[in-house]
């Protein structure tokens, strides 16, 4: 979850631009923003990953304090993420906007401009034999909830992440 200004500058078709959406942007989505900018740096890529949420209640606040822990364990800090509702413009500065689960998914549709470019897509569709699934919400779980969400979103990054790469 970057700054809405820089989420503005670098949507563009010389690289892809990934939108990840769950409800409330401060578990799913947020975890699924830091696989991929995992994923990406591993092999020094410069795409432009973001996150939000297609409700507006957690605007502005980090993500979930389980969340940020789980972050930690893997080694990485989400502190300073903070989240956002998508919006409209997103349809245009983003290639790709990769819904957590299905109800995400609808709701992304349903707002999408008739014209926008970006594709749309439910996450685990490009994990072979997880298409249809949500990523686990772990918003009323525990450590163990958030580990789960983890290894959904880590395993989905590396699958887009290598179809992206084949074209």
């Amino acid at each position: 979850m970057t700054d809405a200004a820089e989420s503005r500058t670098h949507g563009s078709a010389a690289r892809p631009a990934l939108l990840f959406v769950c409800l409330g942007n401060i578990c799913r989505s947020p975890l699924a923003e830091l696989a991929m900018r995992v994923e990406t740096a591993r092999l020094g890529l410069d795409w432009h990953i973001d996150s939000a949420g297609t409700g507006d209640w957690h605007i502005g606040n980090p993500p979930d304090p389980r969340a940020r822990a789980e972050a930690r364990r893997q080694g990485h800090g989400i502190d300073h993420y903070r989240a956002r509702q998508i919006s409209t413009d997103d349809f245009y500065r983003f290639t790709h906007i990769i819904a957590l689960d299905a109800q995400n998914l609808a709701d992304v549709r349903a707002m999408a401009p008739p014209a926008a470019p970006a594709q749309v897509s439910l996450f685990l569709n490009h994990v072979p034999g997880r298409e249809g699934e949500g990523v686990f919400d772990p918003y009323h779980g525990d450590a163990t909830a958030f580990a789960e969400t983890w290894a959904d979103v880590s395993t989905g990054a590396a699958h887009i992440l290598a179809a992206l790469l084949r074209g």
